[in-house]
């Protein structure tokens, strides 16, 4: 069973860097497309970032500039590099991959605060 894992989330002030990550486990064949989603509260869940085959890479306009994408193919694992961050880029962060269906991870929550 297919199984994503999110980390590196925390408590982090305005301006500063966070780096998140999401390993997959439980994999036969690589991951082409995976995402990472994030949901403040009260709203409604938005794509943050998407890196995709040949790691062709989508952003949120919000985020761009300021996150990066990326993804080791030997670990089977991606990386959300956030810089400059806001207090707007508050919410819990979900990673996503499509293989066949839908996964998600369980969230790691980013809290941007003075």
């Amino acid at each position: 069973q297919l199984k994503l894992t999110e980390s590196g989330g925390g408590l982090v002030q305005p301006g500063g860097s966070l780096r998140l990550s999401c390993a997959a486990s439980g994999i036969f064949f690589p991951i082409n497309t995976m995402a990472w989603y994030r949901q403040a509260p009260g709203k409604e869940r938005e794509l943050v970032a998407k890196i995709m085959e040949r790691d062709d890479t989508y952003y949120l306009d919000s985020v761009k500039g300021r996150f990066t994408i990326s993804r080791d193919h030997a670990k089977d694992t991606i990386y959300l590099q956030m810089k400059n961050v806001k207090p707007e880029d508050t919410a819990v962060y979900y990673c996503w991959g499509l293989q066949g269906r839908e996964y998600w991870g369980s969230g790691t929550q980013v809290t941007v605060s003075p």
